[in-house]
């Protein structure tokens, strides 16, 4: 059975429905690798519990498809500037982030594990023996486990038990929720990281961050999807009971828009990223057929300018967020969760902000699915362009740093001898998540 080498516990049991984990203590920093962008943010948790930015960098990605790094020198050139950026705003220097996960295909699965315990009190030792089972049962070849929450224990036949440490009985269920992804991609990441001189001190699923900025409490516990949707990847969490239930990820975001864009207009990628901030739109209007919007030939000179009318974005757009919105119906559909914890939809993340994106998933989705736009809470100390939709999963990382989400016991496995170059720079990654 593999060490165990992390846990998010407190070194006492929490009180009977206590949600909140642990506070992270003086300055900490969080790093955002998107597809698009990357966003570092340098913060500290305040007396009332609430995080407070002291530095701010944001920086284009590049060496990053669907968020995995491709090229770890381009990679390694946008984090330092992302992060210089922020370490320059708060006077401070970061040996080590807080990193959303969204390389390697990250996906999660339920497990129930049945334990014996004998007429006896149940001790840590018990719960971090089942999470290991839990993270055995995952176990795949080039896969590997990144979170494993539980997610809620019956002692013997009393249910709905969040701690049952101290607790006397026969048999102790749980259900667990795993989190994994490929190796090799978790491997490059911390080698990036690595050239960076940063640690990766904890890692947090993209769309598990988004939900912990955008959902309600409300709906945290009695079921919503948050659906984060960024540049290279749409990926979904279902929260219910206040806890995490389930995770998937889509290869498709805003960059394949962006990328139909310009092939169907002939014009430069920057400038399709352009007509679809500035005038995208999934809605059709008679108003749209009137409205002709200059746009740019790929290698032509600067005043060659082709017009367009308006409506011809939205039909480019439309098929493509469609199709989007039919693969996540399906993998909702697949995913074995109850309809009641799959009737609200929230959706959050910079391809969120297309004007008529709401009523295209609401119709794809189908009834009795409602959706709303999430948008992230307000942090204290970040600028008003760093508060939208786009950024949720950063300020996500920030709830986190302040305790919000954490499960009672949080592993994951590591090898006990690392052999090798290969072998001791990923056990080097295992040993900071």
């Amino acid at each position: 059975m593999n060490e165990i080498i992390r846990h998010a516990a407190a070194d006492t049991p929490p009180a009977r429905g206590l949600r909140l984990g642990r506070a992270r203590a003086g300055a900490f920093g969080v790093l955002d690798i998107g597809t698009t962008k990357i966003v570092c943010i340098i913060a500290r948790i305040e007396s009332d519990g609430t995080p407070r930015a002291l530095g701010f960098g944001w920086q284009k990605a590049r060496g990053i498809k669907a968020g995995s790094v491709v090229d770890m020198e381009e990679a390694e050139r946008s984090i330092r500037a992302a992060v210089a950026g922020a370490e320059q705003m708060a006077d401070t220097r970061l040996q080590g982030v807080i990193v959303n996960l969204s390389c390697g295909q990250p996906g999660g699965r339920i497990h129930h594990i049945d334990w014996p315990i004998g007429g006896r009190a149940v001790t840590e030792a018990d719960l971090r023996s089942i999470l290991q089972e839990g993270v055995r049962r995952t176990h795949a070849d080039g896969r590997e486990v990144v979170h494993c929450f539980p997610a809620g224990f019956m002692v013997d036949e009393t249910g709905g038990v969040e701690d049952p440490r101290a607790m006397v009985c026969e048999r102790l269920q749980a259900r667990l929720h795993v989190v994994d992804a490929a190796s090799h991609a978790l491997f490059n990441l911390g080698q990036t990281l690595h050239r960076c001189e940063l640690e990766a001190e904890e890692m947090i699923a993209s769309p598990f961050a988004a939900g912990l900025a955008t959902l309600v409490d409300d709906e945290r516990e009695l079921g919503a999807i948050c659906v984060d949707m960024g540049g290279g990847t749409t990926s979904l969490a279902c929260f219910a009971e206040g806890r995490l239930l389930h995770t998937a990820q889509l290869p498709v975001g805003g960059w394949q828009v962006t990328n139909d864009l310009a092939r169907v207009l002939s014009t430069p990628i920057s400038h399709a990223e352009r007509l679809k901030t500035m005038h995208g739109s999934v809605l059709e209007s008679d108003e749209d057929r009137g409205e002709l919007l200059p746009v740019p030939m790929v290698g032509e000179e600067e005043d060659q300018i082709a017009r367009i009318p308006r409506e011809m974005i939205v039909k480019i757009m439309r098929p493509r967020l469609e199709e989007s919105f039919e693969l996540l119906r399906d993998r909702l559909e697949a995913s074995g969760l109850p309809m009641e914890l799959r009737r609200r939809v929230v959706l959050t993340g910079g391809a969120s902000q297309v004007i008529g994106v709401r009523e295209l998933a609401a119709r794809v989705l189908g009834k009795p699915v409602t959706v709303r736009l999430g948008r992230p809470r307000i942090v204290r100390g970040l600028p008003e362009t760093a508060a939208g939709p786009a950024f949720a999963s950063c300020i996500g990382l920030l709830a986190w740093a302040a305790g919000e989400g954490r499960p009672l016991l949080d592993i994951t496995p590591g090898p006990a001898a690392p052999k090798g170059v290969v072998a001791r720079a990923f056990a080097w990654l295992r040993e900071r998540l």
